[in-house]
């Protein structure tokens, strides 16, 4: 996909209705391509935001992982605090921000747990410490100090010598299937470009600008 087609080549010419792609995964591709290739720090970082069932919410950085029509992907521990919370309450936002470029996304709506074919695949690709690392520790729990994590992770190099390390149950991806997408372009004296897809119930999008 050219970054030149949709009219997203340059970061500081502003965001116009009439250069965007009916389609905002077309420009999500084009601006998380241009991030990639300007070597900003962590391009794939994303802030995940969810909420407990009584609204209460918290946010952390993970990494985007998978990204199709259907939505944005990330993984995780299913019993992690994010974890129990989309399951209380499957809904999340999330934020990526380009500083380098003066960018930044803003996505809403429902997670789905992806298939569990989906997760393996992406826990076979990961590095051998990583996937060691995702069976030994009980994400977001209380452990008594990190020694007990390391000889965790010694054990299971033990155990699994010689062989691979099998994706624990508790451990997948979730996808955020968009209801919105909302992008953000910086621009002199605060008066920046803000560009909203709504997802339409009958399919497509609508495109509406929003004040800075």
């Amino acid at each position: 996909m050219s970054l030149v087609e949709i009219g997203a080549d340059d970061p500081t010419g502003g965001l116009r209705e009439t250069d965007v792609a009916a389609d905002p995964f077309v420009l999500f591709s084009a601006w998380l391509e241009h991030a990639v290739a300007a070597n900003l720090p962590q391009p794939y970082a994303m802030t995940l935001a969810t909420a407990t069932r009584d609204g209460r919410p918290s946010a952390r950085m993970v990494l985007l992982r998978g990204l199709d029509p259907r939505g944005f992907v990330f993984f995780t521990n299913y019993e992690s605090r994010k974890g129990l919370e989309l399951a209380d309450n499957p809904r999340a936002a999330l934020v990526m921000y380009w500083a380098g470029l003066e960018r930044q996304v803003r996505v809403e709506g429902p997670v789905v747990l992806v298939s569990a074919e989906e997760s393996n695949t992406y826990f076979r690709s990961r590095p051998r410490g990583s996937c060691l690392s995702a069976v030994a520790s009980p994400q977001s729990q209380v452990i008594a100090a990190r020694e007990a994590l390391e000889a965790r992770v010694r054990e299971l190099v033990v155990r699994y010598e010689g062989q691979d390390v099998p994706r624990p149950p508790y451990w997948g991806g979730y996808r955020v299937l968009p209801e919105s997408i909302e992008f953000w372009q910086g621009r002199p004296n605060r008066l920046h470009d803000r560009l909203r897809y709504t997802r339409l119930s009958e399919g497509g999008w609508r495109l509406e600008r929003l004040a800075p």
